[in-house]
């Protein structure tokens, strides 16, 4: 072994175990129901709600569109998780869409969604929402004015550098802050949902009148409404990415999907319909910021507990996002598409702290070159495509290999919509309203197939590459890790 001999059995945040006179070292399956609950519904409501509902709006074009589009994003959410839900139980391995693809397609597939994601999906998801959790937190010391982008931007790697450390050093505490920052959000949204109904109770549903007008028909325009609305829902198949980690996942993955995903699309229609009630869609659409709109309109002088809640609610997401991207990293390595340092975990802590760091390294470069509105369309055109590639091999096992146990089965009639709607979603931007950045990114995903020949298909490795590992190992305290065999 490259690792120094150290003997951890008695560390209280160790778990490993000593066969045959080996140390084997598992992440610990720490993850249950209402940590699994947390970590799709806390990851998935995000800064999306309270800043893309006037987006939706304006590519739909009147309210009661825009609501059904808020609608048909949460049923495709829930459809898309529950047959990630099926996956998981037949395929029982952390690592989300990379773990399908690698064991239904092949490793060059999987290769290249690795890639994509670890370099560019992830990092920037991550760097979007902490820009974002930055803006509303320092907006009260700025005001009447907007925020200086280099206080901004500090603010939010910052935010990164914390969510580092909390990740690294334990697993329950990073799931901990999960559960808290949840229900802090969901407190904040059934604010906005009660203020709403007491609007509506007052008679203010100006905004419901003639609801259908103005509405937008075309193909490319309901496909960018959907991107808005899907960000916001961004984060329905987070638990895939731990499946290992978790207790009992074969009962623990369905259920978790089952109260999380139609407990925020509920939350999402009663909010932004809170919203028409307390502004026409001439001024929803002139909001720079909804909820805070909202607040001023609504809270008057309490207006300040929006901004506390938005910041509060971006944290939390971000702490997920986080969480759930570190393990692509970590198991991508693991299956030999990545630096071997990125599949090892920390020898008493037991977290992938190499590759919860190397995540964190990306979305500083990310957030110091990015903006948060440069990202949501295209990250949402990579995700689809991937989705429906994954999706697509669910419909292969099922159709062709029925005798895998499986402990859920969906009916297959959930996985053709969700098939379906994410080729929609990846073609009618693309045939309604070209753009040379697309192309940009469809460069970026084959551009692996460089890396993937020499290093990948006929490991042609550096020797100082060796050297290297070895050195960080020693100096991160990290070990190779063991596949738990759920």
């Amino acid at each position: 072994s490259t690792m120094r001999k150290r003997k951890t059995m008695d560390s209280p945040c160790s778990s490993t175990d000593v066969s045959e006179g080996k140390e084997k070292l598992r992440l610990k399956q720490e993850v249950g129901l209402i940590s699994g609950v947390s970590l799709i519904a806390g990851t998935m409501i995000g800064s999306g709600i309270f800043m893309s509902p006037e987006w939706v709006l304006h590519h739909m074009g009147s309210p009661a569109s825009s609501l059904l589009i808020w609608a048909a994003c949460g049923l495709l959410a829930m459809f898309g998780a529950l047959s990630y839900a099926e996956l998981g139980t037949i395929i029982k391995e952390s690592g989300g869409e990379y773990i399908y693809i690698l064991r239904i397609f092949g490793s060059f597939p999987a290769f290249l969604f690795a890639y994509t994601s670890v370099i560019l999906v992830r990092p920037a998801g991550l760097a979007a929402v902490c820009l974002s959790f930055a803006e509303y937190a320092v907006a009260p010391f700025y005001p009447g004015c907007s925020s200086p982008q280099v206080v901004v931007k500090c603010t939010a790697a910052a935010c990164i550098l914390l969510l580092t450390i909390i990740n690294c050093l334990n697993v329950r505490l990073a799931t901990s802050i999960m559960n808290i920052f949840t229900a802090a959000k969901l407190l904040a949204l059934l604010m906005i949902v009660v203020g709403g109904l007491v609007l509506l109770a007052k008679g203010q549903t100006q905004s419901f009148q003639n609801a259908f007008q103005n509405t937008t028909a075309g193909i490319g325009a309901v496909g960018v409404a959907f991107y808005q609305g899907l960000w916001s829902y961004d984060g329905w198949n987070n638990l895939n990415y731990v499946t290992e980690e978790l207790k009992k996942p074969e009962v623990t993955l369905p259920r978790a999907v089952m109260i999380a995903i139609p407990l925020v699309t509920c939350l999402y229609l009663l909010v932004n319909v809170s919203y028409l009630a307390a502004m026409t869609p001439v001024e929803l659409l002139s909001s720079g910021a909804v909820a805070v709109t909202w607040g001023d309109k609504v809270l008057g002088s309490w207006a300040w507990l929006i901004s506390l809640s938005v910041a509060l609610s971006t944290f939390g997401s971000s702490n997920g996002t986080f969480f759930s991207g570190g393990r692509v990293c970590y198991i991508a390595a693991r299956e030999g598409h990545m630096p071997d340092i990125l599949s090892m975990a920390h020898v008493r802590c037991l977290t992938p702290s190499p590759a919860l760091l190397f995540t964190s390294a990306m979305s500083l470069i990310m957030i110091i070159s990015g903006s948060f509105t440069s990202i949501v369309n295209f990250f949402s055109f990579i995700a689809w495509f991937f989705y429906g590639m994954t999706i697509s091999g669910l419909l292969y096992l099922k159709i062709k290999k029925p005798e895998l146990p499986r402990s859920y089965k969906v009916p297959i009639v959930i996985p053709i919509i969700v098939l379906v709607a994410a080729v929609y979603l990846v073609l009618a931007p693309i045939i309604d309203q070209p753009q040379i950045e697309i192309l940009y990114i469809v460069l970026f995903i084959f551009s692996g197939i460089i890396l993937y020949f020499p290093l990948v298909r006929f490991k042609c490795h550096p020797r100082f590459l060796q050297k290297v590992t070895l050195h960080l190992q020693l100096f991160l305290e990290v070990a190779p890790t063991t596949r738990d065999a759920n």
